[in-house]
């Protein structure tokens, strides 16, 4: 018996089965930034790099940290933010959290110190899935899935994320919230 998988929207969050055996996605907490019968753009919340915004980018002079989007096109960058009054053509993704947008605008806010880490989070590559592709997934029951707001997103640290929104959703998640990285352990 083949389930409906559950529906997935822009603005949900995806998060990694404790023992999905995918590294690309191990304990990762998936930002939906886009989604239909096409297929699904996504970025990865908790994957912090040693890499800093001002390395990959010239023009910029903040040490800004930059995450893992993902394991598509690492040599792309994109952005996330709460400062849509800064940066013309953000897509709206949930309230008070947009994606993308002027990209000279970012620099130049950056720059003067009108945007830093506790509005933007910057990731090199995505997390795609094909017409298909993620709703299989679902139905394998690869992924939670699950919603945020702009608040908790930037100010739960990268680290804590993945346990944080799983004890948010309370219940049989929390005690997921727990569970080790390898399953002998326990």
């Amino acid at each position: 018996m083949n389930a409906n998988p559950p529906s997935v929207t822009r603005g949900n969050l995806l998060i990694a089965e404790p023992f999905l055996g995918d590294t690309n996605f191990e304990r990762s907490v998936v930002l939906v930034c886009e989604h239909s019968d096409a297929g699904t753009f996504g970025l990865v919340l908790n994957q912090l790099t040693d890499i800093h915004l001002c390395d990959v980018i010239d023009e910029i002079n903040a040490d800004l940290p930059l995450f893992v989007g993902g394991p598509v096109q690492q040599n792309t960058l994109h952005f996330i933010h709460r400062r849509p009054d800064l940066i013309d053509n953000s897509i709206r993704v949930l309230d008070g959290l947009y994606w993308s947008g002027d990209f000279e605008q970012i620099k130049e806010a950056v720059n003067v110190g009108t945007l830093t880490d506790r509005d933007a989070r910057f990731f090199i590559g995505y997390s795609g899935w094909s017409e298909g592709q993620l709703a299989e997934e679902l139905t394998q029951k690869a992924w939670i899935i699950s919603t945020t707001d702009a608040n908790f997103l930037f100010d739960t640290p990268a680290n804590a994320f993945w346990r944080g929104v799983l004890k948010r959703m309370g219940g049989e998640y929390k005690s997921i919230a727990h569970y080790p990285l390898d399953p002998r352990l326990n």
